[in-house]
């Protein structure tokens, strides 16, 4: 989906709850992986995997010059014969640590295996983000979530091109608490250069 039938499509929904929740989520996941710079892991289910969210992330990374949002995709049945952006298997996911954000995408549910794999990242500091389908106890486990229940107006895959949309914009502003480094750094260094304060 191109940038004009996001705008058709936004406009479309204008009104509707899904502007501000897309929104808002990928407002979440630029700040995340902004913020702490460690990376983005997207992993979808073993019959569900978001190449197509995968590809907009990248190209939108690559549009609003921030290299963070272009994630690792990481694949239930990956091989070491496969191009090298394929072979990410689910090892990877035991290595994430602190720093990094997971992106857990799930078109019906996610499997014990999954739920277990995604549960250790947390424990280890990963950020969780969940795009799903439904509820579930994926949601539960999420630091943040956007649910897509079966009775929407809206599809997971357009709903994933709202969100890809929208962590591009470089107007999308970053949550309370998640401050850019930029930001943070621009802060100290205009607290360094502040004139002393004048005795009292």
């Amino acid at each position: 989906m191109d940038a004009v039938r996001v705008a058709l499509l936004r406009e479309v929904l204008a009104g509707t709850e899904w502007l501000g929740a897309t929104r808002r989520f990928a407002g979440v996941l630029r700040g995340s992986v902004v913020s702490h710079g460690g990376g983005l892991l997207l992993v979808g289910t073993p019959t569900y995997e978001p190449w197509h969210l995968a590809a907009h992330l990248v190209d939108e990374a690559a549009w609003s010059g921030t290299p963070e949002l272009s994630p690792t995709l990481v694949r239930h049945d990956a091989r070491p014969s496969d191009p090298a952006h394929l072979a990410v298997g689910l090892g990877r996911l035991a290595a994430a640590r602190r720093g990094e954000t997971l992106l857990v995408v799930s078109a019906g549910g996610a499997s014990p295996p999954l739920l277990e794999r995604v549960h250790d990242a947390r424990r280890a500091g990963v950020t969780v983000l969940s795009l799903a389908a439904g509820e579930g106890e994926l949601a539960t486990m999420a630091h943040e979530g956007l649910a897509v229940p079966d009775a929407a107006e809206l599809d997971l895959d357009t709903v994933q091109h709202l969100v890809s949309a929208a962590a591009g914009e470089n107007s999308l502003p970053v949550p309370r608490g998640r401050r850019r480094f930029r930001d943070r750094l621009s802060r100290l260094a205009d607290e360094l250069t502040a004139p002393p304060p004048t005795p009292w």
